[in-house]
């Protein structure tokens, strides 16, 4: 597992993002396409910002992501849906295929149809982040690390249904939803590469607990530390309660 710990979330996403062109431009020289998972969420805002400025032919690139409410409609703010088309598809070139997480559908429906799809696609470069709970996509704890199936519908517990609201998302917390759709653990450990983007002093005792707590569902990021391409992307907010920092 790898580290950089940033000045700011500004040079934190400068750094990810041109990481992730890199591994995705390589891995296209290397297999003629690359498959990739994108994260959403605030603390994907400035690595998103910078990877569509990276020299990438993105017709070459398939695109899958973590996870999306059951039941918000794809106009709702909060949507990844609308976060991924209006922050990222819109301002790239045509893909050669994106799957989107459809929250509106019949949950199981969907969870099985993208199941068999990303069967197809071995993922290259995953872009994730870690929750101020320490969940992994919308794995809370204690996470899921057995499961096979690529996709999960997922409980959400207070403290993610809070983080959201906190983010200014959700006007309240009844309004967050209860359930997702949530790539499971095991299908993002088999990711090739692995960018984890982590700012803001708020996840500072998540990305501790992450890093330096053994390996345990109970963190469920903590998991990373067994994937053997895995690099963190923290700023010197979310990396303050360390005990070691490398830059």
């Amino acid at each position: 597992m790898e580290m950089m710990v940033l000045k700011d979330k500004y040079e934190l996403g400068i750094a990810a993002g041109k990481k992730a062109g890199e591994l995705i431009r390589n891995t296209i020289n290397e297999a003629g396409q690359a498959n990739i998972i994108l994260a959403t969420g605030t603390s994907q805002f400035q690595t998103l910002e910078q990877l569509i400025k990276e020299d990438i032919d993105w017709s070459k690139v398939v695109m899958f992501h973590l996870d999306e409410y059951i039941g918000l409609p794809v106009t709702h703010p909060a949507s990844f849906r609308k976060y991924l088309k209006e922050r990222f598809l819109e301002k790239v070139p045509a893909l050669k295929a994106y799957y989107l997480i459809n929250g509106e559908a019949d949950a199981e429906a969907e969870r099985l149809r993208l199941n068999a799809i990303i069967q197809q696609h071995p993922i290259d470069v995953a872009l994730a982040g870690v929750g101020e709970n320490g969940h992994l996509a919308f794995n809370d704890p204690p996470a899921d690390f057995e499961t096979e199936d690529p996709y999960l519908v997922v409980n959400l517990d207070e403290q993610c249904r809070m983080q959201q609201m906190g983010e200014g998302w959700f006007a309240s917390l009844e309004e967050v939803p209860a359930q997702a759709i949530s790539m499971s653990v095991k299908q993002i450990m088999k990711s090739t590469h692995i960018i984890c983007s982590v700012p803001d002093g708020r996840k500072a005792q998540a990305v501790k607990d992450s890093i330096e707590q053994p390996v345990n569902p109970v963190y469920p990021a903590s998991i990373l530390q067994l994937h053997a391409s895995c690099s963190y992307y923290l700023d010197q907010s979310s990396a303050a309660l360390l005990s070691v920092t490398s830059q």
